[in-house]
């Protein structure tokens, strides 16, 4: 069954097109990772799911439903992890749950429950009224995880949810994806991480320049082409990512 479907999906800006007349369908359950160069338009595209920003042309339904037409019924039902903090750094770590759980008219008194079990599931526990400022990086990634679901999202966009952290940072949020996967969730994830994509997701869409260049699961696209999924990406994009891995593992860990 289908969660997602784009047809012909376009995105431009002037004349830039971001996202080319790209085809699509996400099956509901399954860990779909979105593969591509800074600039190949994964991001724009998770926009246009999650109802950030309208398509040029083409359609884009979630849940059955229009992306233009019905955005707050899709929105209600979609948890989103971004790529960059956007935390509130005047708040706790529990006071930055509930107030995001206002958005969705949760009760008080539901919100702080539920994001007391969330903290839980993220191991954060103990970090109830530490400010967001005293937190690692690891900590900040999984406090970001549990914002995004604090409305029981049936669908969960995570952009790049693991850049920058450490080894062992990394390993603990796709434990924790990967049982938010065993409940049946849906998960799309876009990452530089090629080992991250062979062993979680179950397909994956290698972008270029705005355009699909295949999509099948990471074993096929092994097969097909021989070597890991990192010289199929290279193989369909010419483009090596291994020099924006070692940027990325230069960063600070925390």
């Amino acid at each position: 069954m289908n969660i997602i479907t784009a047809a012909e999906l376009t995105k431009s800006y002037g004349l830039l097109t971001a996202v080319d007349a790209i085809n699509f369908e996400i099956r509901k359950g399954e860990c779909f990772g979105f593969l591509g160069p800074n600039g190949a338009g994964k991001t724009t595209v998770m926009g246009m799911i999650y109802c950030f920003m309208p398509p040029t042309s083409g359609k884009i339904r979630v849940f059955d439903l229009d992306t233009t037409k019905e955005p707050s019924k899709i929105k209600s039902r979609i948890g989103v992890m971004p790529q960059d903090n956007n935390l509130d750094p005047d708040l706790s770590v529990l006071e930055n749950l509930i107030v995001y759980a206002r958005y969705f008219d949760l009760p008080k008194d539901q919100s702080e429950r539920k994001a007391r079990e969330l903290l839980d599931f993220v191991a954060l526990e103990e970090k109830v009224n530490v400010n967001i400022k005293d937190l690692s990086g690891g900590m900040t990634r999984r406090l970001l995880l549990a914002r995004a679901l604090i409305n029981d999202p049936e669908i969960i966009i995570l952009d790049e949810p693991t850049t920058g952290l450490d080894p062992r940072s990394r390993h603990d949020v796709w434990a924790q994806l990967s049982l938010l996967k065993a409940q049946g969730i849906t998960l799309l994830v876009t990452t530089h991480y090629m080992e991250e994509a062979e062993q979680m997701c179950d397909r994956v869409a290698i972008m270029d320049s705005g355009k699909i260049k295949v999509i099948d699961s990471p074993s096929h696209l092994m097969s097909r082409y021989g070597g890991n999924l990192e010289d199929v990406y290279l193989q369909l994009t010419g483009k090596d990512l291994r020099v924006h891995d070692m940027s990325l593992q230069g960063q600070k860990l925390t």
